[in-house]
């Protein structure tokens, strides 16, 4: 089950396209969906997450907490939506392609995928941008 929550005044158009599509990210990768929230907020409320939970006192776009068991794939994932609109103008993208980047991004990291190493990073971006392309944009 993928549930969708909001901690600012942000929220998705079409949740039912969004479950949809992470539910094939998940399949995807051969897994079993379970119960994944995401919560999304802006840098303040993620900022307070990063010092309580991780120690870190920096901004960033998301956070994730696994609690995938075996193949079973659960957690919540907090998502700044500040961040990711900063980013999106960062990196001339729109915020909605962004957007489902961060999505899918915390999904991978529970399919297994990491990004601290270069060579790790360089798998993510990839399949960020694999499984961005699952995501039906209608014309």
């Amino acid at each position: 089950m993928i549930s969708f929550n909001y901690e600012t005044d942000f929220e998705l158009q079409d949740e039912a396209r969004y479950e949809e599509w992470i539910s094939e990210v998940i399949e995807s990768e051969d897994k079993t969906e379970g119960e994944i929230n995401y919560i999304f907020c802006d840098d303040e409320y993620l900022l307070q997450k990063n010092i309580e939970f991780l120690d870190h006192d920096t901004l960033t776009d998301i956070i994730s907490f696994d609690y995938t068991m075996g193949n079973l794939i659960s957690g919540d994932i907090f998502i700044s939506v500040e961040r990711v609109k900063d980013n999106a103008a960062d990196f001339n993208v729109s915020f909605d392609d962004e957007l489902r980047r961060v999505m899918a991004h915390g999904v991978l990291h529970y399919c297994g995928y990491k990004d601290k190493l270069d060579e790790d990073s360089t798998v993510m971006r990839s399949k960020e941008e694999e499984k961005m392309k699952l995501f039906h944009v209608e014309q």
